[in-house]
């Protein structure tokens, strides 16, 4: 056992946070905190990590056991570089080293049972050395750092030139570098682009030591975790299993406790119903019986109702006017700016009905290509054009489209004049602004309710074009799924920019992958037809192509020709697999009809009434041989159509 958690309680202002929380996390073991905003979740890292007394409750980490936390906002020394910075880390081992080089010196001079002890001082302190790592220090800095984001160009820039977002990448690496036993993360995958966070990923997977993380982040949940902290109205559930064996084993236990809810309350209703019908009759005899009800229904349970989702925001985003086929062309867009070319001679197409996704590095143009496309921009070359009665709607994931100084109401009422009190107040209440919390202002919200309320505002547009940049930050999971469904509902088009692979994988009919083009060092896009799961398959069969030498590299003056080859062929491909898929499947049904039909049979002609009627056991036996027959052609064709797909 690595950490217990025993009955841990926390309180802020008389409300209970956590209610005796228990639970633990054993050797090697990758574990999940998750809940709704607010529930506690960071509240109760701080609080395993001592940077918070509980109210009540013991922590209990493993004899001699370290813990390596960092938090949503951890800091590092802005005068430091980054690889001194990482050197940090790596100080008990670097001070090793020390130690074997002075024994290097000073046995040159050494003698008899001195040299022998310090021989075998040095021989101790070697193995450790070389056990730990310490001979691969440099290669596992540069690794980590260039998995998480920074070329070997940065390692000497200093902290206090880096963003926010990069300070936190190297607080990341620091961590991942000091290797202890149980690592704890609050929300890692913020900031990372989608190479950073899949290298994280491998990483916390092959981990030699326990993992404790709080991410809103499913897809990453579902590569690394066995085990889910479920933290709801303050009560902590465990449940085994990635985050999709989670919400399945959740749904039916919130569905069992529903019906039994709801039976347990339609009995109570009857049995107060027949007890007034028979005080109704005003007859000693029905009387009596109606006290005998009465005292059986005093004594029967009454279940409490479990939690309902009416905490979480209405989402429904409807077009106000159907648009034309084609929805938005770009032709030849290109931007960069001082000292920074982004893209060149970006050409595509989006249809009405499609949501495709904008996915790429940090830094490759993804926002800015947004920002061009909803006007805030202007490029250095080409063109777009949106189609006929194309009406966009725009989520900006800084929010700087929220008006500083401005109410939740004011921003509603601004936006759209002609609501009245009345329905601006029920559309912030759709998403949970209730009560005097339409009176905040913008400015003191939080990056959630700063989300919630573009959110608001977008579904407010009617638009029939969806602009998104980054709609799923700072949501938690259920907000995150009520998007996802309103989004797969929506009629209109959606182009998205989106780091969280599990949205895009629910969300997304294409993809737009924004990377370098061959040969330059500028991005362009290359067209996938799919989903997340379907992009990355086809990325590595490109990739396995590639490396063989079986693709040759295009010309960059061929990249928009190229890609729409590409689109025809991934199309045509997709449809023959789809085939496949659905041959496959009707094959796999037929073969276990027969063979539960061939046991049936055989089970039959164990019976002794069976088996003394010579006409049934002739008919069973020329079914067993149909049977067999039509089994191996099934088989065969089984065979072939697995080696096709």
């Amino acid at each position: 056992m690595i950490l217990q958690c025993s009955n841990i309680t926390k309180s802020f202002d008389g409300k209970d946070i956590i209610k005796s929380c228990s639970f633990h996390i054993e050797e090697n073991e990758k574990c999940a905190i998750v809940g709704s905003n607010g529930v506690g979740k960071t509240t109760l890292l701080n609080i395993i990590t001592g940077r918070l007394p509980s109210d009540s409750g013991n922590i209990t980490v493993g004899s001699g056991r370290t813990i390596g936390y960092q938090t949503q906002s951890d800091s590092v020394d802005p005068g430091n570089t980054i690889r001194g910075e990482m050197l940090l880390a790596k100080k008990d081992l670097l001070e090793e080293e020390k130690q074997i080089r002075s024994l290097e010196e000073s046995m040159k001079s050494l003698s008899g049972d001195e040299l022998e002890s310090a021989m075998k001082r040095y021989s101790d302190l070697n193995a450790h050395f070389e056990r730990e790592g310490g001979y691969a220090i440099n290669s596992e800095i540069t690794g980590v750092l260039k998995g998480l984001g920074f070329f070997e160009q940065d390692h000497d820039r200093l902290i206090g030139t880096l963003s926010g977002g990069q300070k936190t990448r190297v607080a990341l690496a620091k961590l991942l570098l000091s290797k202890p036993d149980i690592i704890i993360l609050d929300e890692p995958t913020n900031h990372l682009d989608l190479q950073s966070v899949e290298f994280l990923e491998g990483f916390l997977r092959s981990y030699k030591g326990s993992v404790l993380l709080v991410s809103h982040d499913r897809y990453f949940l579902d590569r690394i975790v066995t085990k889910i902290i479920d933290l709801e109205n303050g009560v902590c559930t465990v449940y085994t299993g990635n985050y999709t064996a989670f919400a399945a084993k959740k749904k039916q236990a919130r569905d069992t406790a529903l019906k039994a809810y709801l039976n347990n309350k339609a009995e109570i209703e009857h049995q107060e119903e027949v007890i007034k019908k028979l005080r109704s009759f005003n007859r000693e005899k029905s009387v009596k019986r109606a006290d005998s009800r009465q005292k059986l229904l005093d004594r029967m349970e009454r279940m409490e109702k479990p939690p309902e989702f009416n905490t979480k925001m209405n989402l429904v985003i409807t077009p106000s006017i159907i648009s034309g086929k084609d929805v938005l062309s770009v032709e030849n867009l290109s931007m960069s700016f001082p000292g920074k070319r982004l893209f060149d001679d970006l050409s595509f197409e989006i249809k009405r009905g499609e949501r495709v996704a904008l996915i790429g590095n940090n830094g490759t143009g993804k926002t800015t290509l947004l920002k061009i496309l909803t006007k805030n921009l202007r490029p250095v070359s080409g063109n777009f054009r949106l189609g006929t009665n194309v009406k966009i709607g725009y989520y900006d994931q800084e929010q700087q489209l929220l008006t500083p100084g401005n109410s939740l109401f004011d921003e509603i009422s601004d936006a759209y004049p002609d609501m009245d009190n009345t329905s601006i107040r029920n559309t912030l209440a759709a998403f949970l602004f209730c009560g005097d919390d339409v009176f905040k202002l913008t400015d003191v919200l939080s990056g959630g309710e700063r989300g919630r309320l573009s959110l608001a505002k977008l579904m407010l547009s009617n638009a029939n074009l969806l602009v998104l940049d980054e709609p799923t930050n700072h949501l938690d999971i259920d907000s995150k799924e009520i998007l996802e469904n309103a989004l797969n509902e929506y009629e209109g088009t959606v182009f998205f920019v989106s780091h969280d692979r599990y949205f895009i994988n629910s969300v997304a009919t294409r993809i737009l992958d924004l990377t370098k083009a061959p040969g330059s060092d500028t991005n362009t896009v290359t067209n996938y037809i799919g989903n997340y799961d379907y992009y990355v398959e086809k990325k590595a069969q490109l990739l396995l192509r590639e490396t063989a030498g079986a693709k040759d590299a295009s010309k960059p003056d061929d990249a928009s020709s190229d890609n729409k080859n590409d689109w025809e062929q991934q199309k045509a491909e997709k449809a023959r697999l789809q085939k496949l898929e659905r041959d496959l499947k009707k094959c796999e049904e037929d073969i276990n009809t027969l063979e539960n039909r061939q046991g049936e049979i055989n089970e039959l002609l164990t019976h002794d009434d069976i088996a003394t009627d010579v006409s049934k056991c002739t008919e069973l036996t020329n079914e067993l041989d149909d049977i067999a027959s039509k089994l191996e052609t099934l088989y065969g064709q089984w065979e072939e159509l697995s080696e096709s797909s």
